[in-house]
């Protein structure tokens, strides 16, 4: 048993089938679709989705190597506030991991603050 029941109204695709016999509709359809180029365009400027690391990670290890880290004990305070500021900020608990390797990323960004606080703790002194 195939198909649709016979006779029991009209024919759904009746319509599609008297417009076959327009002449304009050919002109009609041609106005209406899309223009290729333009559709492609609209394809290579769309990114994939990117799930951001914190979510697509099983742990906050995942992914990173472990490296010691010695802070004087300023800097700690300075970390453990701008920790607690964040999560303020994001309403949400932030990983003290991931706050260390953000400070790193932007440090890194910012060579030249970076030279200066160097600068401050001694580097490039001489003594002659």
């Amino acid at each position: 048993m195939t198909g649709m029941k016979q006779g029991a109204g009209e024919n759904p695709f009746a319509e599609d089938a008297d417009s076959d016999d327009d002449p304009n509709m050919d002109a009609d359809v041609d106005s209406e679709s899309p223009d290729p180029e333009s559709e492609q365009s609209t394809e290579t400027e769309r990114e994939p989705m990117r799930i951001p690391y914190k979510y697509r990670r099983d742990g906050v290890q995942e992914g990173r190597n472990r490296v010691p880290l010695f802070l004087q004990p300023e800097t700690k305070t300075a970390e453990r506030e701008t920790l607690r500021d964040l999560e303020d900020h994001f309403g949400d608990s932030v990983s003290l991991t991931d706050l260390r390797e953000a400070l790193v990323l932007v440090g890194l960004e910012h060579a030249d603050e970076v030279e200066a606080q160097l600068e401050e703790w001694g580097y490039g002194m001489t003594f002659e």
